[in-house]
């Protein structure tokens, strides 16, 4: 296991991950939603390429990725196959442990399973306001740790 830099041949198998991950946060959501694949997303792919972005591997496979914008977590993606052996966790503690200061982060309101693993970092919903994803509506809230990574014990 090793966590990396981004590099550009990386690329298209973060944005694999992406597309087969990004409806699984509006799963909770009481409308359908369609993907709009990171290629095709704008604003999302821009962000995306404006963070320093970090790859997770194993044996020379991405499994998933990270990303941050000074103290803005920005994304965080495991594969679909992959999930629930820890990568996301481990991404999670890299990520936290980049960022100097009072990291905050956006999730879906509904998305219950992602704020409570957030909150046994230390996140704290500070703001909830309406956003849109593909032209549909969600409710989106920040959070917020008030206490950085390092002096956690988790």
């Amino acid at each position: 296991m090793s966590i990396q830099i981004f590099k550009q041949n990386d690329l298209a198998a973060i944005v694999d991950i992406y597309d087969r991950s990004k409806l699984d946060e509006l799963k909770f959501e009481d409308k359908p939603f369609t993907l709009l694949p990171l290629h095709k997303d704008d604003l999302r792919f821009s962000g995306l390429m404006a963070s320093e972005i970090y790859v997770y591997q194993e044996q020379g496979r991405i499994l998933g990725f990270g990303a941050i914008n000074g103290n803005e977590i920005r994304a965080l993606f495991v594969h679909p196959e992959y999930r629930a052996k820890g990568i996301g966790l481990c991404m999670l503690e890299f990520l936290l442990a980049c960022v100097e200061s009072e990291p905050y982060l956006y999730v879906v309101s509904t998305n219950q399973p992602a704020k409570s693993l957030y909150q046994r970092y230390g996140f704290n919903v500070v703001d909830t306001f309406e956003s849109t994803y593909n032209q549909i509506p969600v409710i989106v809230q920040k959070m917020v740790c008030n206490t950085h990574i390092k002096d956690q014990q988790i």
